[in-house]
């Protein structure tokens, strides 16, 4: 089998027909096997259970596997009414391209077959090579995929998705992942801006952001409070090491979930012995310290993604006067809340309408607009020459 050639789906799921995958497995059996697979991490290093032979695969091949093959297993667990599976994903997409018109709504009207479900996955998973650093596509996007498979969850209980719970999960990542980095001793210069980076990106949301306290009450499920548990985790080790101020909050967090002690510890425990075991097959994890890498990779990705659409952006930059006023603003000052909010519903605006700007409509991708917001007057300079605002 092909993952990046057509028809991979058909013949995995053919095989999955002759050789069930996820017989009288649980929900915790099934989460440990996607984190051990490191597909909760954003680094897949193995196929889930070892289940068909990967030698060759890219990590980008494996992910999709363990994609779909985590979508299935949500399937069988919650599918009431015996529907086609491969349906039901992509009316989940079309579900959620409904709430929000996204890097799906080009391809959303074709005809439901594995096909188009392949096309999904592939704009769902990758991310342009010759653009970004690839360990920054695993580690930004993809470690945010089981969102995904959560909500997929949900739609099926209830044949809807909730606008409120995706972004309420998002927001709850954002807001313990920077309670998380706050927690540090010592903070290095990086985690500074990282920090700076999530807490804008939380403000800049249109939706209500939510505190540390207000974000745990979203999280109800067994699965949520895995992930949350695990993210955070994967949050302290930055800098290769988790310190003893962090394993304080990730305690308190664990209890406040309301999990074991047990498995708190070994949330933490894991995460350890996953990279040190990996290192050498995540990139990421050459660097010495993944938040430098990370905020550098970042900053490169937003740059380059505004050069390459420079005149498109000029275009529409110049037809909204409003917009180009307060990102002239944002060079002085800090914007308050309500620009911030109209900042950011105005660029989404713009992006849904430039293909190659869609990264910032998945999910985590919010996270990178402060940057955008920065970057834009510098590297757009013509565009607000005759509009800087001086306070």
């Amino acid at each position: 089998m092909n993952p990046s050639a057509s028809g991979w789906i058909k013949k995995l799921l053919k095989e999955i027909d002759h050789n069930p995958i996820w017989n009288e497995t649980d929900y915790l059996v099934f989460y440990e096997s996607l984190r051990e697979s490191g597909f909760i991490y954003g680094s897949n290093i193995k196929i889930l259970k070892d289940y068909i032979n990967y030698s060759g695969f890219t990590e980008e091949e494996i992910c999709k596997v363990n994609f779909l093959l985590a979508l299935k297993y949500i399937f069988e667990k919650n599918n009431p009414s015996n529907n086609n599976f491969i349906e039901s994903v992509i009316n989940f997409y079309i579900e959620i391209n409904a709430h929000a018109p996204s890097i799906f709504s080009e391809i959303l009207g074709e005809k439901k077959t594995a096909s188009l479900l392949e096309k999904i996955i592939q704009k769902r998973i990758q991310i342009d090579d010759n653009l970004i650093d690839r360990s920054f596509n695993y580690f930004i996007t993809n470690a945010l995929l089981f969102i995904d498979v959560i909500a997929y969850k949900a739609f099926l209980q209830t044949q809807e998705i909730s606008e409120k719970h995706i972004q309420h999960l998002e927001s709850a990542i954002e807001s313990i992942v920077s309670e998380v980095l706050n927690s540090k001793a010592v903070k290095t210069e990086y985690d500074e801006s990282l920090i700076k980076l999530v807490e804008q990106s939380i403000r800049y949301k249109t939706n209500e952001s939510l505190t540390f306290e207000e974000a745990l009450v979203f999280i109800n499920t067994d699965l949520e409070k895995f992930y949350i548990m695990d993210i955070a985790s994967m949050a302290t080790w930055g800098d290769l090491t988790i310190d003893k101020s962090e394993k304080i909050l990730l305690k308190t967090l664990g209890n406040r979930l309301q999990l074991e002690p047990n498995r708190v510890e070994e949330s933490i425990t894991f995460i350890e012995l996953f990279y040190k075991e990996n290192k050498d097959k995540i990139a990421l994890l050459s660097s010495q310290n993944i938040v430098k890498t990370f905020y550098s990779n970042s900053s490169k990705m937003v740059k380059k993604l505004i050069a390459r659409n420079s005149k498109r952006l000029q275009k529409e930059l110049l037809e909204s006067k409003e917009l180009m006023v307060l990102l002239s603003k944002s060079t002085v000052r800090d914007l308050s809340d309500e620009e911030q909010k109209k900042v950011q519903t105005q660029l989404l605006d713009i992006f849904k309408s430039i293909p190659s700007l869609a990264i910032f409509m998945l999910p985590g991708g919010a996270l990178l607009l402060p940057l955008v917001i920065k970057f834009i007057p510098k590297l757009l300079p013509s565009s607000f020459d005759d509009n800087r605002i001086e306070d």
